[in-house]
């Protein structure tokens, strides 16, 4: 007869009492059958829910009294060498398989990230702990690879897993990585979670589930909590709406598993009775049909792509943790804080890690115990109500306490009677709620309702200040001995500064770089970090790396403990940082969509960072071959703008111009040459890309015909124009001043002609607009642009000035470099100096005798 056959024909009957339907029937009946499979199959299976302190205190007693020699772990099979580093590291961490280039999956889903954090208060650190630290004991991670994870996604959507959508630092430390847990018990449809939400009287999921499920079984014994979870996982897998995707890789992953386990016990030979499956209570509830050892049911694991998968230890945190899986804020805080209180109750000895950072020694295990016979606990949890715990006034009254004085902390009036206030409104939420004890979550919402008033003075509310009291966010660390090779050698050459890497803190960083030349490398490898690391990692106070410059002393504001995650990831590129600008610089010259100016910005930072002449020519022929193959001039100022730079460093530092500096030059001439007729009359091209286009053809002039231009290519592109709107019409009539095509009389009269036609002032600031653009390409006009633009300010009727003067202001702003210095030295030089001068002053182009 079945273990469960009593309680199956009791929930049969309680079906046909409420109504016979042979739906609900049928499901309570299946609860029963899945928890009477699971427990039946010769594998001893442990149930568990990620971050569960129930299932890490169960895992810790069982561990104990089973010693088992093999622990078959859900967890991708891949990731097993990381497990011994996690010694190394302050918890919590999380392992990390990355691929930045791809080999079988769309181009577009790079980089491609997995991560699965490992908490203290979690099942499977207390089993990755016992593996590692006891002799003879095996560990083999059966869940499908994370190239596996990948292939299984579907290619026109791409990884489902959006990642944290936190501002926070700590929240962002998996960054959009795909989150891999054991466990998911959480229902799959929003009716069901509503329901029990609001018949629990609870705000969100998590404070159901330690309501409800952590509280009962952190004190049951094994057996019941085991036949609980299955047929929590049974309930939840059962009430799924429908089929989805998701639904079919749950089930791929369960038939992965149960083929691992069975290939590695018929490879070594090891008898099943030693042996634990520690796999999430989901899938301790599996139906398919490879379940169970005695199956025979075959099921094809395909191969890997090739793509070159790097592995790896993140720091993790509770918040990055919440954002990564949808928990409540503050949840895994609060469950770190029942996992502690509960191993103090229950006097349970978890295992550690020997040596590993904020974890204490290593308690030495017991003998195994005698196994009991499985007899049906079900029947009586779920017929007998839970014990309530009573009131533990001290703990209580110290959490108001303390909510009290870290609220005054962070700028709130809080007094004593505040607390004595949180305190009997936790006690009254908690009474309402069905609950003779107050849980945390009853006492956030005492603290919320009682001191928080109409507004937040500080960073930080109330809910939040209750979550560090609570436990804190518990931010991990990866220790130096498991960094990759290019993170050690940060570390190792940032030593002369003095600075501890562990503080998460922000450090500051003061160097004299010529009373210690030896700091020079340091500055170096400071700046490139500041190139390669997210914003505020590494954040220069004073100094700056510019062509042609060099600091004397330098401040930096470094927060490179708090960025730990993201100089591991360098790792995955290469082993120096060197070598990893190297190759973003090249992927970026490269890239189909590369532009020449992107290409001679990459010039400039290979000049600045790595002082390798080669590289620099491989990346200016780069650049020379893009600006030949552009069909637009949209970003002709950007490379006007960075080939001066290039230009003028290299004239002041080298006996001649690079060769690929002259091909740019050259190719520049003919290309803006050949382009200029069209983009004067082209209407998408604005009148800033065609004073930039003229700007390069009269400044590299000289140069170019030295090289072997012919100016008549100019002179004829200029003639060719033909542009109808004003602004680019002045700019015309510029080009040919500045050419001798046209006398400053014949400009001047043009002017002063469209000023004396009624027709023309309304669009004579566009006009206006043309001549202060063509400051760029023609500075030596700037006398006439001051006289045309004092005329406009003199004789324009308000209607037409007023409108005029923010788009003039707007632009001399976004060019000041280029413009504004050109027309206040001119201005400084035509207008008298004092006020009372201005009274006599006769302006110069009144007079036609001093016009040339």
């Amino acid at each position: 007869m079945s273990l469960f056959g009593p309680l199956r024909e009791q929930l049969r009957g309680a079906a046909e009492a409420f109504g016979g339907e042979d739906a609900v029937s049928g499901i309570l009946s299946g609860l029963v059958d899945d928890v009477d499979r699971a427990l039946g199959e010769e594998l001893e299976i442990f149930p568990v829910c990620h971050h569960s302190p129930a299932s890490a205190l169960a895992m810790a007693r069982r561990l104990r009294d089973k010693r088992p020699s093999v622990i078959y772990l859900e967890l991708c099979e891949d990731l097993a060498p990381l497990l011994d580093e996690l010694r190394n590291c302050r918890l919590p961490v999380a392992l990390q398989a990355f691929a930045g280039e791809l080999d079988g999956f769309p181009a577009a889903w790079a980089p491609l990230s997995v991560i699965a954090p490992i908490t203290e208060a979690s099942a499977e650190y207390q089993a990755i702990a016992y593996a590692l630290d006891t002799p003879g004991v095996e560990i083999v991670l059966v869940d499908r690879s994370t190239d596996h994870v990948f292939q299984w996604e579907p290619r026109d959507g791409g990884p489902s897993d959006p990642g944290p959508d936190a501002d926070d630092d700590e929240a962002a430390l998996h960054g959009d990585a795909v989150g891999v847990e054991i466990g998911d018990l959480r229902p799959r449809f929003a009716e069901l979670e509503a329901h029990l939400l609001h018949h629990g009287k609870v705000r969100h999921w998590s404070e159901w589930w330690d309501q409800y499920v952590e509280q009962p079984l952190s004190s049951a014994d094994y057996a019941t909590y085991r036949q609980v979870m299955v047929l929590i996982g049974s309930l939840f897998r059962r009430l799924r709406p429908e089929r989805d995707d998701r639904d079919r890789r749950d089930e791929d992953r369960e038939r992965y598993m149960w083929t691992r386990m069975r290939e590695h016990l018929a490879a070594t030979g090891t008898d099943p009775s030693g042996c634990l499956y520690v796999c999430g209570a989901f899938h301790a509830a599996s139906r398919v049909e490879q379940f169970g050892l005695s199956s025979a049911e075959p099921f094809e694991i395909t191969p890997r792509t090739a793509t070159r998968w790097q592995y790896g230890l993140i720091p993790s945190s509770h918040s990055a943790i919440e954002a990564q899986f949808g928990l409540a804020s503050g949840s895994v805080s609060i469950a770190a804080a029942t996992f502690t209180k509960a191993l103090k109750r229950s006097k349970v000895q978890p295992f550690r890690l020997e040596g590993q950072q904020g974890t204490s020694k290593r308690a030495r295990a017991a003998a195994p115990a005698v196994e009991e016979p499985a007899t049906d606990r079900l029947s009586g949890f779920l017929s007998i109500p839970p014990v309530l715990d009573g009131l533990d006034e001290a703990e209580l009254l110290g959490w108001c306490v303390d909510i009290v004085r870290l609220a005054r902390r962070n700028g709130y009036l809080s007094s004593t009677a505040d607390a004595i206030a949180v305190f009997e409104t936790s006690i009254l939420l908690a009474g309402m709620r069905g609950r003779a004890r107050p849980t945390p979550y009853d006492f956030q919402d005492a603290a919320v309702t009682c001191i928080e008033k109409d507004a937040v003075p500080g960073r930080r509310d109330v809910r939040r200040l209750c979550e560090i009291l609570l436990g804190g966010d518990r931010i991990g660390q990866v220790g130096y001995e498991s960094l990759p090779p290019l993170a050690r050698d940060v570390l190792d050459r940032l030593k002369p500064l003095g600075l501890d890497p562990q503080k998460r803190t922000i450090q500051r960083a003061l160097l004299n770089l010529d009373a210690n030349p030896e700091l020079v490398p340091c500055s170096h490898l400071l700046w490139i970090l500041r190139r390669l690391l997210p914003d505020g990692a590494v954040r220069p106070i004073m100094g700056s790396r510019k062509l042609g410059e060099r600091s004397i002393q330098e401040s930096w504001d470094l927060a490179l403990g708090r960025n730990q995650r993201a100089i591991v990831e360098l790792g995955y590129e290469g082993v120096t940082v060197e070598q990893v600008l190297e190759q973003r610089l090249r992927r970026s010259v490269w890239d189909p969509k590369a532009t020449a100016a992107l290409a001679l910005e990459a010039v400039e930072d290979a000049v600045l960072y790595l002082n390798g002449r080669r590289f620099t020519d491989e990346l200016g022929a780069r650049a020379v071959e893009l600006l030949a193959a552009e069909r637009t001039v949209d970003d002709a100022p950007e490379v006007l703008r960075r080939i001066r730079r290039l230009l003028i460093y290299y004239r002041a530092t080298e006996p001649e111009l690079p060769a690929w500096c002259q091909a740019f030059v050259t190719e520049g001439y003919a290309h803006y040459c050949t382009l200029l007729p069209t983009a004067f009359v082209d209407e998408d091209t604005g009148v800033r890309q065609v004073a930039a286009m003229l700007g390069f053809l009269f400044g590299m002039e000289s140069l170019a015909l030295s090289l072997g231009c012919d100016h008549a290519q100019l002179e004829l592109a200029v003639r060719q124009s033909h542009p109808e709107a004003p602004a680019k019409a002045a700019l015309l009539w510029a080009a040919k001043s500045q050419l001798g095509l046209m006398p400053l009389a014949d400009l001047r009269n043009r002017c002063d002609e469209l000023l004396d036609n009624p027709l023309v002032i309304p669009s004579f600031p566009l006009y206006m607009s043309g001549f202060v653009q063509a400051l760029e390409p023609a500075p030596a006009l700037a006398p006439v642009v001051v006289e045309v633009m004092s005329k406009a300010f003199a004789r324009l009727p308000d209607t037409v000035l007023l409108p005029w003067l923010p788009g003039l202001i707007t632009t001399l702003r976004e060019h000041a470099r280029e413009l504004v210095p050109v027309l206040v030295r001119e201005a400084g030089r035509t207008f008298p100096a004092t006020l009372p001068a201005l009274d006599a002053w006769v302006p110069p182009w009144s007079s036609s005798a001093k016009r040339p």
